[in-house]
This record gives C-alpha cells, structure tokens and sequence, in this order.
C-alpha cells in the first residue's frame, strides 16, 4: 500500500501536473523494449528454450537485425505522433511506441560504429553503456531538469548565450576528457559537467593524446595511476554489463567478488592504521616515562 501510494503521489505531482506523461511513456517503452530483447536474445542461444524463435533470416543468409524493427518503429511512432498533435491518449501511446523502437534500436548500438556483428563481442558492450547513458538522461528529463533552461529574457540576451557556450564548452571538455558519463549528466546538471571538466583525463583520451604525454609527463603519469588498466572500477562495470546485458547470474557473482575484495582491503587499511596510531601512542607513552624517570 505504501508502494502503491508512494507511485500514484510520483504520478501526479511529478508526471500529471507538469504534462510529462509523453515522456515518461517513451522511458518506459525504452527500459521495457531494451529488457525484452536482452532476454529474447540470450533465450535464443539457450539449448535449454530450443522452442524460443531465433533471428530473422532469409533463405539469402540475410540477417534482419532487431535495430532495423526499432528504427521502423520509432518512423511510425514519431510520425503519428505530430499527426495527433498532443491530443491524449494518441500523443502517450505514440510516445510508448517511439520507446519501444528507441530501445530495439540501441540494444545494437555498437552495430552503429562498427558497422558489422559485434552484439556478443567486447565492442558489443558500448551498447549497454550507451542504453544506460540514454535511460537516465531520459529519467532527468522526466525529473524535469531541463538542459535548455539557461536562464531567462530579464537577465539579458547576452547572459543566456554566455551561459549556452559555457555549459557546451564544459561539456565538450568532459568528452574530449574520456568522462562520457560526466559529459551526458553534466548536460542535464551543470556541476557534474563542471566537476568532469576540471578532472583528470584518461590516458588514452583526446585530451590525453593532446595535452600529456610528452608534453607533459607529470600529468600523463598522473593519468595513468587513475586509471589504472583492469582497475576495480572496470571490474565492477563490467559485472554492471553482465547484469544488464542478460547474463545476471555471472554478474552478480563477479560484483560479489569485487565487493568482498574491497572489503576486506578496507579492513586491512583500517587495521594497518589503527596499528599505526596504537604504535604513536606507546612510543608517546615511552618518552613520558623516560622523561619522569
């Protein structure tokens, strides 16, 4: 009940008042589309589900991948969607659809830049970033943030266009950076962008490519001991990956891992000090008694 109550108080202060059910409904046919297909693919390399049905393929070996079903999708969705020119319930349902097609189409988002078959390679895996990098941009403007809103007409033309190259200049700098993430929040929340920007770079980064190196070692060092490879932070993303990316039980085993590991680091770290300290205070002890003596 308090669940329930908890949803329908979110719907109607945060969704119904402020006129965002459209794009509420585009989140949810994303999120559930995305799931859909995750599973539906893993089911199909499953001998255990033989009566699952496979790929599209014809008699040709022409492979119709589920992207090209999203990108239809979405074209009808869109389309009909001016067509009702905001009337409800067709505008909401248009926007479901658009969702729909939105994550059928970039579940194969690595298909995108590679241009072939990578959905189970390691290249395959920008495809979960770029799905998750999508949900919550789509969940701040649900929110209601509004990367648009720089400011209003009383503060002067000149401000709200400062404001505008500022935010996309901050912004550009997190993506030159390598901290993508940092980029696509920091468009919805400017401090994260800022916070971002003013970051190190990773070592492989423009930025990096650019501005370190030879040029500037100190700095390249310094990149390289944060981003260390196979770092745990890559551990634990890759075990993200493995979750959302339809192989759960291999991804929780590894995030349980890691987690283990990390406390049982901390715990050492936190023993080594308290010795550390106890040490100071003997030797402190030692010298008051000396000195008395």
């Amino acid at each position: 009940m308090i669940y329930a109550s908890f949803i329908a108080e979110f719907w109607d202060e945060h969704i119904l008042a402020h006129e965002r059910q459209g794009v509420f409904l585009v989140l949810v046919g994303f999120i559930l589309s995305f799931a859909f297909i995750r599973m539906s693919t893993r089911l199909m390399r499953s001998p255990k589900v033989p009566w699952w049905p496979g790929s599209v393929v014809s008699d040709s070996g022409v492979h119709l991948h589920h992207l090209v079903f999203g990108i239809v999708t979405m074209m009808i969705a869109g389309t009909l969607g001016f067509a009702a020119h905001g009337d409800s319930p067709y505008a909401e349902i248009c926007g479901f659809f658009f969702g729909v097609g939105a994550g059928l189409t970039i579940d194969e988002f690595a298909l995108w830049v590679h241009l072939e078959d990578v959905y189970w390679a390691k290249e395959g895996r920008s495809s979960i970033d770029a799905t998750v990098i999508a949900a919550a941009a789509m969940g701040l403007v649900v929110l209601g943030v509004n990367p648009l809103d720089l400011g209003s007409e009383s503060e002067g033309v000149a401000a709200v266009i400062a404001s505008g190259v500022l935010l996309f200049a901050v912004v550009a700098i997190c993506f030159l950076k390598g901290r993508n993430l940092h980029g696509i929040v920091g468009f919805f929340v400017f401090p994260v962008a800022l916070y971002g920007a003013c970051r190190i770079g990773k070592p492989n980064s423009a930025w990096a490519r650019r501005r370190y190196g030879e040029r500037r070692p100190k700095k390249q060092a310094k990149a390289e001991g944060r981003f260390p490879p196979d770092r745990r932070t890559d551990r634990f993303k890759e075990a993200f990956r493995d979750i959302v990316g339809g192989k759960p039980s291999e991804g929780v085993a590894a995030a349980r891992e890691e987690a283990l590991a990390a406390t049982r680091e901390a715990t050492e770290e936190v023993r080594q000090r308290a010795e550390q300290v106890a040490h100071v205070a003997d030797r402190g002890h030692h010298e008051d008694d000396k000195h008395h003596d």
